[in-house]
């Protein structure tokens, strides 16, 4: 992409004219430029020099140098824990009403996605727009134009910077508790390689309990497989009820896996619980779980939030969980992957480790994780710009997090009223995501059916969208609808680039194929 197609929001900052420069002097940094956008320019002129430095030495790659000069006044670009975070830019400014993105512009920002396809599935991969792209390409330059001074010179301070936002963001006590890994499964590996430690090394005594949510997440499986139970762990697997009604269900049901574990004198060293389950969608009384866990004696809690930051409030220091982690590139905008993981500053602490060790072992999981050997970290380096980003929406985080809920909320209720069927939770417990029954005209009876019915939408119909099976348990045979049992529902996301259009494709969708009689049975194994 050249420069000059950049968006107007992702305008180059050094290509500032002589007369915009003067504009911006007599208005102390603010400016409209030819586009109608206004642009703030104020570091440029606050100093002189630094003015004259950058039009005789451009930057062709637009790096956010004010935040990397200014980074230089630490001797230790790793530094960690109670260092003085006033070197950091000030915290982006809301746009005012004037100055909002526009529906065009949000087009432009996702131009990118394949045309005529329904994409409401954001919450498998996320979404990234234009500007980051952008943003990371110019990172990506930077390393490829002179790797040795971007390594010496710049990733750890980008990293840092990177870190010290997403503190604020979650309201961590410490930096050094905040460290950037490749997503959620990366996190849950650092946390389970601990715990089978603990039981390998004779810390925790076999047999001993951890206590798991029937829906976490596959990759999460597998650790436990990989690192708990190998080690002499056993596992409490948590049957949650759906469709759900209620935070009380999912309580209750959670204290029956707690004393379970429990049981015979074994002790319950692990509690691992979602904040979102991803398939079906629900989210979970958190707060409620942790405090449960800590009144039961749990020794350790790990948050598994790979859907929630930017699709719910998450405020670690609230939720009260030993280990925290949330994939950033989900609802958060940044290019895939990357995430943070939130580690409880405790004596343990030391004991964390990555499991990909390099040089940095031993000097704390942060560091550790911020440099891995050679590869590409320009994912975790562009957390300033999303916030930018953001914050060109009325009510910026939480505006956007609000608006992707109250839509996807009218979004299913538009679909369970057009196939007569359900909500799988109440709105209150759906994030920017919700589970809505399918006609069960379909007859989708195994998790291949919906797979198949999946492939079908998207072959024939350009729509992108998860289905999940429920399987009816002996007497509990569920929902109905005029027809019969219902145990097929699709999981819809919402984001910022989502249309109306996009659900009424679903809608018309599964229409059609009840139409015409089509079952699942009758669609072809891809």
């Amino acid at each position: 992409m050249a420069d000059g197609d950049l968006p107007p929001h992702a305008r180059l900052v050094n290509f500032v004219s002589e007369e915009q420069l003067e504009e911006g002097r007599r208005n102390g940094g603010g400016r409209v430029v030819d586009d109608g956008t206004a642009q703030s320019d104020r570091s440029f002129y606050e100093d002189e020099n630094l003015t004259r430095r950058k039009n005789s030495s451009p930057n062709p790659l637009g790096i956010q140098e004010e935040f990397l000069n200014s980074a230089k006044t630490h001797n230790d670009p790793r530094a960690n824990g109670d260092h003085n975070d006033n070197h950091l830019p000030k915290k982006p400014k809301l746009s005012s009403s004037s100055t909002f993105i526009t529906n065009a512009e949000i087009r432009k920002e996702f131009a990118h996605h394949q045309p005529g396809i329904a994409r409401i599935n954001n919450g498998s991969f996320g979404s990234c727009p234009a500007s980051i792209i952008a943003a990371q390409k110019r990172w990506q330059l930077r390393f490829l134009q002179q790797p040795d001074d971007f390594f010496f010179n710049h990733l750890q301070k980008g990293i840092l910077h990177s870190r010290s936002l997403i503190k604020s963001l979650i309201n961590a006590d410490h930096v050094d508790e905040v460290s950037i890994v490749d997503n959620a499964t990366t996190a849950a590996a650092i946390v389970l390689q601990h715990v089978g430690w603990a039981f390998a090394e004779g810390r925790f005594q076999k047999g001993d309990a951890v206590v798991m949510l029937h829906c976490a997440f596959q990759a999460v499986k597998k650790s436990i497989e990989a690192y708990v139970t190998r080690a002499g762990g056993s596992i409490i697997v948590v049957q949650l009820p759906f469709p759900v009604h209620s935070n009380e269900e999912i309580i209750a049901e959670f204290r029956k896996g707690l004393a379970k574990g429990k049981a015979n004198g074994r002790k319950v060293r692990l509690a691992i619980i979602d904040h979102i389950t991803s398939m079906p969608c629900v989210v979970i009384p958190v707060c409620e779980l942790v405090k449960i866990s800590r009144e039961e004696g749990v020794e350790q809690v790990f948050v598994d939030a790979a859907h929630a930051i930017g699709s719910v409030h998450v405020d670690v220091k609230e939720i009260g969980a030993d280990f925290y982690v949330s994939n950033l590139h989900k609802w958060f905008f940044c290019p895939p992957s990357v995430a943070f993981l939130y580690c409880r500053k405790s004596h343990i602490s030391p004991d964390i480790h990555h499991p990909v060790v390099s040089h940095e072992y031993g000097n704390g999981l942060a560091i550790e994780s911020a440099w891995i050997g050679t590869r590409d970290y320009s994912s975790q380096l562009v957390v300033p710009e999303v916030l930018e980003f953001i914050n060109r929406f009325e009510g910026g985080f939480e505006g956007i997090r609000r608006r992707n809920h109250d839509a996807v909320v009218d979004m299913g209720k538009m679909l369970m009223n057009a196939w007569g069927t359900n909500l799988g939770s109440p709105p209150e417990m759906c994030p920017s995501m919700a589970m809505i029954g399918l006609p069960s005209a379909l007859r989708i009876s195994s998790d291949d059916d919906a797979s198949k019915l999946r492939t079908h939408l998207r072959d024939r119909f350009g729509v992108e969208v998860p289905i999940h099976y429920q399987a009816p348990k002996g007497a509990e045979l569920g929902e109905k609808d005029m027809d019969s049992y219902i145990t097929g529902y699709v999981r819809i996301s919402h984001q910022v680039y989502n249309t109306l259009d996009d659900y009424v494709k679903l809608k018309d969708a599964i229409n059609q194929l009840v139409s015409d009689g089509t079952t699942c049975n009758m669609l072809l194994k891809e």
